[in-house]
């Protein structure tokens, strides 16, 4: 069998392996051996890992007070605020469910979530950035024939609407439960219970609903820190959106596991994201590449000391990682996972040297195992040679309310297929070449366009490079390349060919190019590029 697995990092200066297995757990034990050393910065708010703890209790025991039953959900609808922390961590201690709702979401996107994860608490903040989320929910009434399980929804700041509320009415309403019966609720909740539910868009219409549990976010995040290097006096910086797996299951836990400090920024914004980094003496980051190019580009950058800075987690073409290590942080490790495997099943190590960090994924984690084999009979293919990743190991509970879907997700020996391609090289380090339903076919050849991107991202005078396939009467498909050059650079298309015929077989040389700004790249509100829309550029 040619799968690969990890091996568990055994270093001891990185601090020592929780023994909790449950959320709730995991708060008692930093509380009792790191009281005093900070947990959270959010806003003006600065708190220990005591502080933290009594905070998570006190709502929980409002949450009790209410009725908050095992396995319930929690609906969460705010910017990255303290109080999204201190209500997904109340939550787990009971063993109810975090449920992480987008805050880009439109009104149909909301019902859904909310309808769908059947949630029976609605938190949510007044506004946020331009949206008024409680006109939002005036318009989806009546909320009993589209919410039956809704019972409450608490806004936590501003003025609630009516039926709702109020989060300072809310607030304190638990102080006369037992905090025996809170202990007694938090030692009912099993490693391998739902711990939260995360509802990602995937390649379907409608968003799946993944549910992760307790165990897999404590193993798993511990093995991510452990190779990112993470250390308790470290200040992990967070302003990805926590709805999303990359901020409320990997960097809140990564940085947890090891009794490192989390600094919340509300929404990501470059000249304020530079502000805070500086002030807080953060030292380690985890974003997604169109945040750190943010940070790199900003005009008032060098106005501010980074030099605290030495870690960072993200994902990235070789170019962008190379850059990101030596403009941002030394030790910026690359990421690959999915939400179903715990957002990160490989991590490099910030040990690598760092070309290994710009062009793989590393090895994969301890807690996780992965092959490569062929998507159509599922034969396990050697190293170098390209297929789909599968993992197993820590991996989903499944998709909630979708017990079909589940069973596709996994075939027959128990391994989740990813959809995303890769290879083993020779050294058993795994490398991310796309989405499978991204390869483009021409002549009857399966091309990567990860592989074209790689090398046209290698040209001093591209800065990023997108390759898609555009139809083709004699081959089905060729080709296309987005080029978005450097600064004061304008590559022809002939010297772009020629770089490419150094590396790539003829079929694999764009037959059509783009060179645009990168404010003509079609993006989401979020910043991802829409890789489907790129055709509309040759248009």
């Amino acid at each position: 069998m040619i799968e690969r697995r990890g091996t568990p990092r055994s270093d001891t200066s990185r601090g020592s392996r929780p023994e909790a297995r449950t959320v709730g757990a995991l708060l008692d034990e930093l509380a009792l051996r790191h009281p005093s050393r900070l947990a959270l910065k959010a806003g003006q708010l600065s708190l220990d890992f005591a502080s933290l703890r009594s905070e998570v209790r006190a709502l929980a025991q409002d949450l009790l007070a209410d009725g908050l039953a095992p396995g319930e959900k929690l609906a969460i609808l705010m910017g990255n605020r303290a109080e999204w922390l201190f209500l997904a961590f109340a939550a787990q201690l009971l063993g109810a469910v975090p449920v992480g709702i987008n805050t880009w979401s439109s009104p149909r996107e909301l019902e859904y979530v909310l309808a769908h994860s059947e949630a029976s608490l609605l938190f949510v903040a007044r506004r946020f950035l331009k949206a008024d989320y409680v006109e939002m929910l005036e318009g989806l009434r009546p909320w009993r024939e589209r919410f039956p399980a809704l019972r409450g929804i608490v806004v936590i700041d501003g003025e609630a609407g009516e039926g709702m509320t109020p989060f300072a009415r809310f607030a304190g309403s638990g102080r006369g439960v037992n905090e025996a019966a809170l202990d007694a609720r938090a030692r009912a909740v099993g490693p391998e219970d739902p711990a939260i539910l995360l509802y990602t868009s995937g390649s379907t219409s409608l968003p799946k609903g993944v549910l992760l549990a307790h165990k897999g976010l404590i193993e798993n995040m511990w093995e991510i820190g452990s190779h990112l290097h993470l250390l308790p006096d470290d200040r992990v910086w967070v302003a990805v959106s926590l709805f999303w797996g990359l901020g409320s299951v990997n960097a809140l836990f990564a940085a947890y596991t090891h009794a490192a400090a989390v600094v919340l920024q509300e929404f990501y914004e470059a000249g304020a994201a530079l502000r805070l980094i500086a002030r807080e003496r953060c030292t380690a980051l985890y974003g997604t590449p169109n945040m750190l190019a943010g940070l790199m580009d900003h005009p008032e950058r060098s106005r501010y000391d980074l030099s605290a800075v030495n870690k960072c987690a993200t994902i990235g073409s070789p170019e962008q990682m190379r850059r990101a290590i030596a403009e941002v942080a030394p030790m910026t490790c690359q990421i690959y996972g999915l939400t179903e495997g715990y957002g990160n099943s490989a991590v490099t190590d910030a040990g690598d040297p760092p070309e290994l960090r710009a062009t793989t994924v590393g090895f994969p984690l301890a807690s996780q195992k992965i092959r490569i084999v062929d998507p159509e009979s599922g034969r396990e293919l050697p190293a170098g040679e390209a297929g789909e990743i599968r993992i197993k190991g820590q991996t989903m509970i499944g998709y909630h309310r979708d017990p079909a879907r589940t069973a596709e997700a996994f075939d027959g020996e128990g391994w989740l297929k990813t959809g995303d391609l890769g290879l083993f090289d020779a050294d058993g380090r795994l490398r991310f070449r796309g989405r499978i339903k991204e390869i483009v076919k021409s002549g009857g050849i399966n091309i990567s366009p990860a592989e074209v991107e790689e090398v046209l991202q290698a040209h001093p005078e591209v800065s990023q490079a997108y390759v898609i396939g555009l139809p083709d009467p004699v081959r089905d498909e060729v080709l296309a390349a987005v080029i978005v050059p450097r600064s004061g650079s304008a590559p022809s298309e002939a010297a772009l060919a020629a770089h490419c015929r150094k590396a790539l077989a003829a079929y694999k040389i764009p037959r059509h190019w783009r060179l645009v700004s990168e404010s003509e790249l079609p993006l989401t509100v979020t910043g991802k590029l829409q890789k489907n829309r790129l055709s509309e550029l040759f248009r």
